[in-house]
């Protein structure tokens, strides 16, 4: 009777247990069927940007690539096809353009003075750029704020607005058909918005290093040259590169400063290239040009890319 009484809550126990082990069988296809069902509302939110970014990245990229393909274009095509009304000749490209880009030479010299001009500034803006922006972030002297607020202000205003004062000031200091004269102009220019960059970059650096350093004996300059240079480079790259693409592409400012035209940058030579009766412009010619002019640009951001785009997000970021 014993054995029969213990053994039937068991048959009973078992019983119970199947159904509730059916249930949990029948778990995993009803997981399988729910894989199968639409995706729910943060992924289809998800899936929407991801296409509105896919969408507004390709306009806005055919914004600046359509130009340069058709400045492409134009370079290869005549002077008379370029002002024409589009016909079958669009396409009939040739290299004839850039041929008498390069046997003048007014193009060649002022290749050479832009290089000299632009190189130099960029070297002179990094250079001061990178010693302001440690004074700025490090130093603690009275009216730091002030000072630094100044110096973002003249952002504001565009040396076109204050040309005539410049042009006075720099004549009465004998730097008028200068080089040298005109790279300082560029610097004054420039200088603005890369110690902006290039403060941001070193209060981004802990201080704790710089105390392990004034620790070890370092000074100042070595303090910038030899502990800090590697964390800040990606602010010096964009100071430098911003200091050449503004002063490689600036026109204004070399036509203004200078008269002889054997100191004439690439931008007033190209202006420069005329051909026909009354001073008629060949824009074919110009085109070609303008295509040779984009080439050190394009080789240069390509190349420091990775750091100009480094440096401009911590000059966004920080401040």
């Amino acid at each position: 009777m014993a054995g029969t009484a213990s053994t039937a809550p068991t048959a009973e126990a078992a019983h119970a247990a199947a159904p509730a082990g059916g249930l949990r069988g029948a778990a995993p296809s009803g997981s399988s069927s729910g894989a199968t069902r639409p995706a729910s509302g943060p992924e289809r939110d998800t899936r929407v940007r991801r296409t509105l970014y896919a969408v507004g990245g390709t306009l806005a990229a055919l914004v600046f690539v359509v130009p340069l393909l058709l400045a492409l274009v134009r370079a290869g095509q005549p002077g008379e096809v370029v002002v024409a009304a589009p016909d079958g000749r669009f396409l009939d490209l040739s290299w004839g353009n850039f041929g008498l880009i390069l046997d003048q030479p007014e193009i060649w010299r002022g290749i050479v003075n832009s290089v000299v001009v632009s190189v130099s500034t960029a070297v002179l803006t990094a250079v001061l750029a990178t010693l302001a922006g440690y004074g700025f972030a490090k130093f603690g002297f009275r009216g730091r704020g002030l000072l630094f607020g100044l110096v973002l202000v003249t952002l504001m205003v565009p040396f076109q607005a204050i040309l005539t004062p410049l042009y006075l000031q720099m004549n009465a200091m004998r730097l008028t058909d200068s080089l040298f004269g005109l790279v300082l102009f560029y610097t004054t220019v420039n200088l603005p918005f890369c110690v902006f960059v290039m403060r941001n970059a070193f209060e981004a650096v802990p201080g704790e290093i710089e105390d392990s350093a004034h620790v070890d004996g370092a000074g100042t300059i070595r303090m910038i040259v030899s502990v800090l240079r590697p964390l800040v480079l990606p602010g010096a790259a964009t100071a430098a590169l911003y200091a050449f693409l503004a002063s490689w592409t600036e026109f204004l400012g070399a036509l203004t400063f200078l008269t002889d035209s054997s100191l004439y940058t690439l931008p007033v030579s190209l202006v420069n290239l005329q051909q026909g009766a009354y001073g008629q412009v060949d824009f074919g010619l110009l085109a070609a040009g303008s295509v040779v002019a984009m080439i050190p640009c394009v080789v240069l951001y390509v190349a420091l890319q990775r750091y100009y785009v480094a440096g401009l997000a911590s000059g966004a970021v920080k401040g």
